[in-house]
C-alpha cells in the first residue's frame, strides 16, 4: 500500500460539485467543524441537505442561562450548545420524527408558578403529557425514562422556569450513564436522525478564564460573551481552561482518542465563525488537538465574523490569523508551518463588516491562501447565508 497526497483545482462555489452532493448526501463528505453555540446552527440545517456525515466538535464550557442552572446542580459539563446542534441536525424531511423534535425543542414557561412547573415535569415523565403522548412506545418510555432519572435527582429549590425539555433529557441520560455525555448524545442522535455526529470536544466540567490587556482575569463564559452581561472594557489577552467558575484554578484538558479520530477523518476542517474565543478557540485548548489538526493533511478554513464580535475588541482580521496560530501552536509547537494549520481564509469583503485590514504580503508570508466570493445574502445585514456559506465550504473538498 502506497500513501500519496493528491491536490485539485477548486472552483468557489462549484455547482456541479455542489449537486452532486445534494443527490446523495448519505455519501457526502466529512466536514468538520469546532464551534459552539447558535452561530452555525442555521447553516447546520442547510449542510444536512448536502451531506450526512459532517462532524460537530461542540465547547461544553457554557456558564450562563438554562445550562448554567444544571451545571450547579450536577457539577457537568454544558449541554445547551450540544442539544441545540443535534436539533439544527436532525431529519427535518417526512421521514424524521417531528413528535420528538417538538419535545426536545420546547421550554417550559419563563413566568410559571413551581409548583405548576413540577406538575408539568411530571406529566412528562409519565408519558401523560400531549407533547409525550404523541410519541409512540417504545421510544415514548425511552425518552420518559431518562427524563424520570433528571427530576428523581432534581434539588428541591430547581429553578424549571424556561428550562429546556431536551437539557433535562440530556441531562437525566447523563445522571443515568455514570455521568458520561457520549452514550445519551449518541440515544438522542438516533432519536431524531440526526444528520451528522455532534460530539463535545471533552466530557469534564471545565470553564473558561481569560486574562485581559490590563492584567485582570475573567472566569467563566458567561461573563466573556457581552451577551449576559455587559461586553468587558478590555481587549482580551489569552484564555485557559479552569476547574471552576468562581475560583482560578488553571486546568489542563486533553482531547480523547475518538475525538483524535474524528479529527483525522475529516476531509476539510473549518474553523467558522462564532464567538471568536468562547466558542472557536475554546475547543482548540485541550492538549492534542493541535497535534490532530496538524497530522491530517486535509484544507483547513478559517471563515472570520462577518459583523463585530464583543469578544473581538481591538482585533483585526490579521491579528486573528495570528491569535488563532498561536493557539493551535500551544500544543504543535511554535516552529509549525502556518499553512500547515490554516490553508484558506474565506471572506465575502464587498458586503461584511470586517474589521482591519488583510494584506496580501501578510497572507503571502503564512503561505495562506485568500478566498474572496458570495458569502452573504440580500437581507441588508452582514450576516453570512447559509446556502452560500455550505456551498464554498462543500467546493473546497
Amino acid at each position: 500500500m502506497v500513501d500519496v497526497r493528491v491536490t485539485r483545482t477548486a472552483r468557489v462555489p462549484d455547482p456541479l460539485r455542489v449537486q452532486r452532493y445534494q443527490k446523495a448526501p448519505e455519501l457526502g463528505p466529512r466536514l468538520l467543524f469546532f464551534s459552539g453555540g447558535s452561530a452555525l446552527n442555521g447553516m447546520s440545517r442547510r449542510l444536512q441537505h448536502y451531506t450526512h456525515n459532517s462532524i460537530h466538535l461542540v465547547t461544553p464550557f457554557d456558564s450562563g442561562g438554562s445550562s448554567a442552572k444544571l451545571r450547579e446542580a450536577f457539577d457537568m459539563p454544558a449541554i445547551g450548545d450540544l442539544r441545540s446542534r443535534l436539533m439544527a441536525l436532525a431529519d427535518d424531511s417526512i421521514l424524521g420524527h417531528p413528535e420528538v423534535y417538538r419535545l426536545f425543542t420546547h421550554r417550559l414557561p419563563k413566568d410559571g408558578e413551581p409548583a405548576a412547573l413540577r406538575a408539568t415535569l411530571d406529566e412528562l415523565v409519565s408519558g401523560r403529557h400531549p407533547l409525550t403522548d404523541d410519541i409512540s412506545n417504545p421510544m415514548r418510555r425511552l425518552i420518559c425514562h431518562q427524563l424520570g432519572f433528571f427530576r428523581e435527582a432534581m434539588p428541591a429549590d430547581f429553578d424549571l422556569r424556561g428550562a429546556s425539555i431536551g437539557n433535562l433529557i440530556l441531562a437525566g441520560g447523563y445522571l443515568n450513564n455514570h455521568q458520561q455525555l457520549d452514550p445519551i448524545i449518541f440515544l438522542f442522535s438516533k432519536l431524531v436522525h440526526v444528520r451528522g455526529t455532534v460530539r463535545a470536544v471533552v466530557n469534564k466540567d471545565y470553564h473558561l478564564a481569560v486574562t485581559l490587556e490590563d492584567g485582570r482575569r475573567v472566569l467563566g463564559q458567561h461573563r466573556i460573551t457581552g451577551k449576559e452581561v455587559a461586553p468587558l472594557t478590555s481587549p482580551i489577552a489569552g484564555i485557559e481552561l479552569s476547574a471552576s467558575r468562581d475560583r482560578d484554578e488553571p486546568i489542563t484538558a486533553r482531547l480523547r482518542k475518538k475525538n483524535r479520530r474524528l479529527i483525522a477523518s475529516a476531509e476539510l476542517i473549518c474553523y467558522p465563525p462564532g464567538s471568536f474565543y468562547s466558542s472557536l478557540l475554546a475547543n482548540l485548548l485541550p492538549e492534542g488537538v493541535g497535534r490532530a489538526i496538524h497530522a491530517n493533511r486535509c484544507p483547513k478554513v478559517f471563515i472570520p465574523n462577518s459583523s463585530p464580535d464583543p469578544e473581538q475588541a481591538g482585533l483585526g482580521l490579521e491579528q486573528q490569523i495570528t491569535v488563532l496560530l498561536d493557539t493551535l501552536r500551544r500544543d504543535i509547537g511554535e516552529a509549525c508551518p502556518a499553512h500547515e494549520l490554516v490553508n484558506f481564509v474565506l471572506l465575502d469583503r464587498a458586503r461584511g463588516d470586517y474589521p482591519g485590514e488583510l494584506s496580501d504580503a501578510f497572507l503571502a508570508d503564512l503561505g495562506i491562501t485568500l478566498i474572496e466570493t458570495r458569502l452573504i445574502g440580500e437581507s441588508g445585514t452582514p450576516h453570512y447565508d447559509p446556502d452560500l456559506l455550505a456551498t464554498a465550504l462543500l467546493s473546497l473538498v
